[in-house]
Formats: C-alpha cells, structure tokens, sequence
C-alpha cells in the first residue's frame, strides 16, 4: 500500500479572489501598455541571449547602442567564440563589468558550439547548463525568441509581484512558480512585459506613481508613494531608465 501523500507535497491552489485581481490588474496593465514588449533590440536568439546577458547591472538602451558593432563583428557563436578578447572588451566598455562580460560571452559561445552545435537551445533545462545562463535569462529567450511562455523575474516583476500581493516571496525562483499558479502559461510571457513595462515607468522602487496609476484601486500597496494625481504625474516616464 502506498504511503499517504504528505501536505507538503500537495500543491495550494491559489485563492479565487486572488487570481481574478491578478488577472484584472494583468488586463489593465495590458491596455495602459499596448506597446509592451523586450526593450532589448535582436532578431535571432542567438543575438536574444548575448544582449539578456551583457543587459546585467546597465540599462537596455545602452545594450542597444552597443550591440550592432558587436554582431556585425560576431554575428555567431562560432565568430564570438573566436573573437580576440581585447577587442570584444573594447566593444563591451561603455556597458560597464566588461572584462565580467567579456569571459561570460566567450564561454556562452564556446558551450554553444561544443554543446549544441552552434544554435541556441529552445528548452529551459538545456538554456541553463549554458556559462551565465539563469532562468530569468532562460525565460527571456525563451519568451521572446521561441514563442514559449516563460516568467522572467527581474528586480521590476519581483517587486511588483510583492506590492500587488501575489506572493511574498523574494526568491525569484518561487516568485516565479507562486505567479505562474495565477496565470495560464499563454500569458506569462506578456505578463512580464506588463510588469517591467509598469515597473519602469510608474510602480517605481523608492517612490511609486500611486496617484497615477491605472491598477490603484486593485493594488494593496496604493498609499507607498504619492497619491496626489500632479505629484503622482510627475514620477511618470515614457520609457525604462537610460
């Protein structure tokens, strides 16, 4: 007879209240920015994980702006695993870490042409193996580059996770199952758009937009920043950081 399944194993199923605030905020969130999308500038995964990794501790513009010299340089793993490393350093300086990110783009390359035949994996278990590769970088190619749902959990979609009351993890790992239980695996890839989107331009980190903010109403944290609508206003960005 089969021992008795222990609570711990069992999975809590979200409360019914909670998952449709979710949703209404996800749809509200979705109608304030049509436009959402990867603030990264690429046009095949192999482009979508070199410019996810090097995005780390600068801002997407600044990814964007350097990133044409360095694929029209090496434009594939088998080019970028044989570029000369003072010269990949020379095009990752204005980014900042770049001697960091130059060791992690020759070993990413070098993985991916020993390991994978020179093409970027589609499966999150196989995107995770590769040097500097975590499931928020894995997620975001995942997402944007395949077609496939995946959460990525930045410091943006953490934090407005918390303040929405979704979870109250900080782990971006169980951040990311706690909020997928809310959601169908079909929008998980544009819910994280929505939150970096909201997270960039309103729902700040030290001093939120609350007076200006289209999911006030829904949202447990309104009152951590102003909540006078021309104050509130004028926290407001049209775009993510420079």
């Amino acid at each position: 007879m089969p021992a008795p399944q222990r609570v711990a194993d069992v999975p809590v199923k979200p409360d019914t209240s909670l998952v449709r605030r979710a949703r209404r905020i996800d749809r509200i969130l979705a109608e304030t920015y049509p436009e959402a999308k990867a603030e990264l500038d690429f046009t095949n995964p192999f482009e979508c994980l070199v410019v996810t990794v090097i995005s780390a501790q600068t801002t997407d513009r600044r990814v964007n702006a350097a990133s044409p010299a360095l694929f029209a340089a090496y434009p594939t793993p088998e080019a970028m695993a044989a570029a000369p490393r003072e010269h990949l350093e020379q095009l990752l300086g204005p980014l900042g870490f770049f001697r960091q990110k130059t060791d992690s783009l020759l070993k990413l390359s070098q993985a991916l042409v020993d390991t994978f035949g020179g093409e970027v994996p589609g499966r999150l278990e196989d995107l995770v193996t590769l040097p500097g590769v975590g499931r928020k970088t894995a997620n975001v190619v995942l997402g944007n580059a395949f077609g496939k749902p995946g959460i990525t959990v930045d410091t943006h979609f953490g934090r407005l996770a918390r303040r929405f009351g979704w979870t109250e993890e900080t782990d971006p790992v169980k951040v990311e199952h706690a909020v997928g239980a809310l959601f169908p695996k079909r929008d998980w890839t544009m819910l994280s758009h929505h939150l970096i989107w909201h997270g960039r331009r309103r729902c700040h980190a030290k001093k939120p937009a609350c007076g200006a903010c289209p999911v006030a109403k829904l949202c447990p944290s309104y009152g951590a920043g102003p909540t006078d609508p021309i104050e509130a206003e004028k926290l407001v960005t049209t775009q993510g950081p420079a």
